[in-house]
Formats: C-alpha cells, sequence, structure tokens
C-alpha cells in the first residue's frame, strides 16, 4: 500500500485548504481511511477518519465543524477539506488506513500504513 498526501500549502488564518491523499495497492475502498497532523515540538495527533464499509466519520474535537473528510473510490482518493482555518492548524499532514474498523479516535500506534506528510502553514 502506498499513500501519497498533497495540497498543503501557506493560508491566512480564516481561509481553505483542500488535502488529498492518493492510495494504491489493496483495493481502496476496502481501506479505512484518516488523517493525523503533528506540529514542532508535539506529538503526531488524530484529526479524522472514514470508515471503508459504511462511510462514518469521526473528528478530533478540535477540527469538528471545521475540517469535513470525504473519499472518492473510483479516484483511490480521500480528502480532507479544511475550512475556518486557525493558526493552531498548523502541521505536517499524515494520510494513513488502518485495517480494523474502529470508530473514534485513532491510535498512531494501531496505523498500518502512513503516507508521506503535506506541510499546512496558517498565518495569523
Amino acid at each position: 500500500v502506498q499513500l501519497q498526501a498533497s495540497g498543503g500549502g501557506l493560508v491566512q488564518a480564516g481561509g481553505s485548504l483542500r488535502l488529498s491523499c492518493a492510495a494504491s495497492g489493496r483495493t481502496f475502498s476496502t481501506y479505512n481511511m484518516g488523517w493525523f497532523r503533528q506540529a514542532p515540538g508535539k506529538e503526531r495527533e488524530f484529526v479524522a477518519h472514514i470508515i471503508w464499509s459504511s462511510g462514518r466519520t469521526y473528528y478530533a474535537g478540535s477540527v469538528k465543524g471545521r475540517f469535513t473528510i470525504s473519499r472518492d473510490n473510483a479516484k483511490d482518493t480521500v480528502y480532507l477539506q479544511m475550512n475556518s482555518l486557525k493558526p493552531e492548524d498548523t502541521a505536517n499532514y499524515y494520510c494513513a488506513t488502518r485495517w480494523d474498523t474502529v470508530v473514534g479516535p485513532w491510535s498512531k500506534d494501531k496505523i498500518n500504513y502512513w503516507g508521506k506528510g503535506t506541510q499546512v502553514t496558517v498565518s495569523s
């Protein structure tokens, strides 16, 4: 499984960005997909996930109502639409897949595959 994230950049506070993560390998439609982020000097933290079978989504409290995770199985891609961005959202964002189905905040220790990060910087 290979995951390639893209779409990061520099944006002003209040702005929006959409991250993409293209997957290859096994049948993408059976992957549970998620996003994590890591700011300098901080632990990698869970952001959001989407369950392959039900489409159910789950968000960290810090992004709920501002971020939306979605997927396009025809394109083997998962997205993270980020609106109303804040300086504290500045981090390197990673997409990830987890084979077991868990609804709730994912632990980084349970991730099966990571993509390379894409940097998001929000200026004040």
